[in-house]
């Protein structure tokens, strides 16, 4: 019970406060990472990624450990982590802006505003595209920056937050398939879809729920195995089937077109649809932590 109310707390607190706006934790962990890549990315070799990963994950992870467990406030530190890994405020705060634009018929700010979220180019994107970026943003980050760590923290508590966050965040560093990253990166990447593998699960069934059921399923099952990620496949099928909309197709990233496949059914993505996205999120985290109440209140009374 004491986990689910933890859980609860802490969306609660993201909701409050937002990501710290100065001292981030994250930032810091960023730096760290950017000078490991620094001096072990030689060589093209996969064990040196190993090696920078375990170096800059496992004793931040063993730290939480260790505060999690201090007698008396270890659930208070524990809320605090759990606090620092969630990114639901985040995400509406960076999606809304581009929902507003959209709304207000300036697609220069939209394209700003999107190019923000996303890695593909966005300053060539017409309304569609910038919609469908937009909406493709919402689902795939509320199962990486929200969900995932939720389920991690309900798993191992705040160490698994903190493990998943920290990978998760070296996979958006170092997981790229080009020259620099395409060897050194391997472990980060394979670890992140490793730890993300049944929490992305949970949260394509959670969008199914939450949405056109029938259809979300079919296209998770139909479409996510062309996507190019094992995990983001069935979150945006699943996602975009639940919303009725058509997602995917062309994007531009670093100067050239990648023919990514079509996701979803319907019609295309509209402005509208940025935001119902991101309810469809909001609404699954509030069906996770009814869900992990229930259960937290099914343990004690078999308990008592």
């Amino acid at each position: 019970m004491l986990t689910a109310l933890l859980l609860l707390a802490g969306v609660l607190l993201d909701r409050l406060l937002g990501e710290p706006r100065r001292a981030h934790p994250l930032v810091a962990f960023g730096r760290l990472a950017s000078w490991l890549e620094q001096r072990l990315n030689v060589g093209q070799s996969r064990a040196r990624g190993l090696l920078a990963w375990i170096l800059a994950v496992l004793p931040l992870t063993l730290l939480a450990w260790g505060l999690s467990t201090s007698p008396g406030i270890g659930w208070l530190l524990s809320l605090v982590l759990l606090y620092l890994c969630l990114g639901l405020r985040s995400l509406a705060e960076h999606a809304r802006p581009v929902a507003a634009a959209l709304r207000a018929g300036d697609l220069a700010l939209a394209r700003q505003r999107v190019g923000y979220m996303v890695s593909r180019q966005t300053d060539e994107l017409d309304e569609a595209g910038v919609c469908r970026a937009a909406t493709e943003s919402v689902l795939e980050n509320g199962s990486d920056a929200v969900f995932a760590a939720l389920f991690w923290f309900a798993v191992l508590g705040a160490p698994g937050a903190v493990l998943y966050r920290l990978a998760n965040t070296l996979d958006a560093m170092w997981g790229y398939r080009n020259v620099r990253f395409g060897e050194f990166g391997w472990a980060a990447a394979r670890l992140d879809d490793l730890l993300n593998w049944l929490p992305a699960r949970l949260v394509a069934l959670t969008y199914a729920l939450c949405g056109n059921t029938r259809r979300a399923l079919v296209c998770w099952q139909r479409q996510a195995s062309q996507w190019d990620s094992p995990n983001a496949g069935p979150v945006m099928a699943a996602g975009a089937g639940a919303l009725n909309v058509q997602l995917g197709g062309a994007a531009v990233y670093q100067g050239e077109v990648h023919d990514r496949p079509q996701l979803g059914a319907g019609r295309p993505a509209q402005s509208g649809d940025v935001e119902r996205a991101l309810q469809m999120v909001q609404h699954g985290v509030w069906l996770w932590l009814a869900a992990a109440v229930l259960i937290g209140v099914i343990g004690v009374l078999a308990n008592a």
